[in-house]
């Protein structure tokens, strides 16, 4: 047999591999939806110890002839890592038993930190019908795949659809939680402040978080009125209406969390103005602090840079926003008057940028 037509035919076969691969991967999203709305994670959590198909089955009230599709279920999402599988006795006998990964200890609804909200927001129709337009987008007019779909853009969708508006926060929410595993690593960011406006702060998740370790520190969630209504405020934390675009509060730095990424430069530009202005007053003693991601670090993990460039084209899809390669963040600084910059990649898929004038 001719080696090189071996080789050839190989070379085709991981090729066609590739495409499947991604073509399919919708349905592995589909299947860790399933679980998280059957609530799989939790329910091998209660049980305390790894779990049967039968046991899972009963557990979740379904019908005995459903085990065979719960099983292929659980094949493929032990296969992504979601859930490990281990040997237990039951009756005297050897079955498998199915546990919990770190991945999935991620999805308890009662764990802290936890980001089944934000995985729930994910999988929200009005995300995945949008992404359907992006071919289609390309040779239309509209600002983004997701004005193409709904008519409007995504924050007017956002204020008129509550159900949509209090998943995304409570997704916000959960995601902010993750800043209790590095916080101690980075109070260093925030001690010798006296103040800060957090742009965007949303229901003051951060707030509460950091508030609480540094006590000293008046911190002023800035947000739009809808959002912070209702909100009380706390001795050392409270809210302000307002748009970041507009006007932001005098104070020692800016905190901006998964804000820029979200804007076209032209817009990151005007609100990073709108933060020199506001640390003025402390001359070159004052610094904006961006929590965001940073694309092109070339020692990174394979999964971690994807991740990175598939929440780029969730931006495109559904905001005028972008993911940004170090250069890019460098040039925004610049244009809005910023002197220079530190990065440290301490968030995982994020890291904590330091603006000074």
């Amino acid at each position: 047999m001719d080696r090189n037509r071996v080789q050839g035919s190989e070379e085709l076969f991981q090729a066609q591999a590739h495409l499947y691969n991604y073509t399919y991967s919708f349905i592995g999203s589909m299947c860790l939806k399933s679980a998280v709305h059957m609530g799989i994670p939790d329910i091998i959590h209660n049980h305390g110890q790894p779990i049967t198909i039968p046991d899972l089955v009963l557990a979740l009230q379904l019908h005995p002839t459903k085990s065979v599709y719960v099983y292929r279920l659980m094949r493929l999402l032990v296969h992504a890592g979601f859930f490990a599988t281990t040997k237990v006795i039951k009756d005297d006998k050897e079955e498998v038993g199915y546990d919990l990964t770190p991945s999935s200890k991620l999805l308890l609804k009662d764990n802290v930190p936890t980001l089944s909200p934000f995985v729930r927001a994910m999988f929200h129709p009005a995300l995945v019908h949008s992404s359907e337009f992006l071919a289609e987008w390309f040779h239309r007019s509209e600002p983004t795949p997701f004005h193409a779909a709904f008519g409007t853009d995504y924050w007017d969708y956002l204020s008129k659809n509550q159900e949509f508006n209090s998943l995304f926060n409570e997704a916000m929410i959960s995601d902010s939680g993750m800043m209790n595993l590095v916080i101690k690593d980075c109070k260093y960011v925030f001690e010798g402040l006296n103040s800060l406006v957090d742009v965007g702060g949303g229901k003051g998740a951060v707030g509460r978080i950091v508030s609480e370790s540094l006590p000293n520190l008046h911190w002023t969630v800035l947000d739009l009125p809808h959002v912070i209504e209702n909100l009380p405020d706390s001795n050392n934390l409270k809210f302000v209406g307002g748009d970041m675009f507009q006007s932001i509060p005098s104070a020692d730095a800016i905190l901006l969390k998964l804000v820029l990424h979200a804007y076209s430069d032209e817009d990151c530009v005007k609100v990073l103005k709108k933060c020199r202005e506001a640390i003025s007053g402390k001359g070159g003693e004052g610094k904006v602090i961006i929590i965001d991601i940073v694309i092109g670090d070339e020692n990174e993990k394979h999964e971690l840079t994807e991740a990175k460039l598939f929440f780029d084209m969730l931006m495109m899809v559904l905001v005028n926003g972008r993911e940004r390669e170090e250069k890019e963040w460098e040039k925004l600084f610049l244009e809005a008057g910023f002197s220079r910059y530190k990065i440290t990649p301490i968030f995982g898929m994020r890291s904590l940028i330091e603006v000074f004038p």
